[in-house]
């Protein structure tokens, strides 16, 4: 505790995380996210700068096999370039693609553990994308993603412009 939270009393320390509270209601459901401190929210792009490359591998893998099994079906194709280690598609390189689905899936792994569960005894750090994955399709993830962003940080989109 510091002078700060001294200065503004028990009430204040005693009900500190309930403030960081936030609410947002999607389909008929209500759900509770907790704000980050600066420093947990450091944490957390800290935590996504860092690139599992094996699971990048392993998505490229999954989305090249179809190039790589039938080259000779492509050979002709102008819009499909083999590279050493990639394949560019329609001017896309399959690697930064595989790239950009790890950072997709560990932003929305870091947002989906500020929701604050309904058994407090559950701890959201334990979750996996796997665990989102099976519960929301893909354009719903994006779509609570938006909402939790913008319950944490009201504002922010508007304010970059989008």
């Amino acid at each position: 505790m510091n002078q700060l939270a001294n200065a503004l009393g028990a009430k204040f320390v005693e009900n500190k995380e309930l403030l960081r509270i936030r609410t947002f209601d999607f389909n008929g459901v209500t759900f509770k996210v907790k704000v980050p401190l600066t420093a947990e929210s450091d944490l957390m792009y800290e935590r996504n700068r860092v690139i599992d490359d094996s699971l990048v591998l392993k998505f490229y893998g999954d989305m090249a096999r179809e190039f790589i099994e039938n080259t000779e079906r492509y050979a002709n194709d102008s819009e499909i370039i083999y590279k050493d280690d990639d394949i560019i598609v329609k001017g896309i390189s399959l690697k930064e693609t595989a790239k950009n689905k790890v950072l997709t899936q560990n932003r929305i792994l870091d947002l989906f553990k500020l929701i604050v569960p309904e058994d407090a005894s559950f701890d959201m750090n334990a979750i996996t994308y796997q665990d989102i994955d099976d519960n929301f399709p893909f354009n719903i993830q994006l779509e609570l993603l938006n909402k939790i962003s913008e319950v944490i940080a009201p504002g922010y989109i508007q304010t970059k412009g989008k």
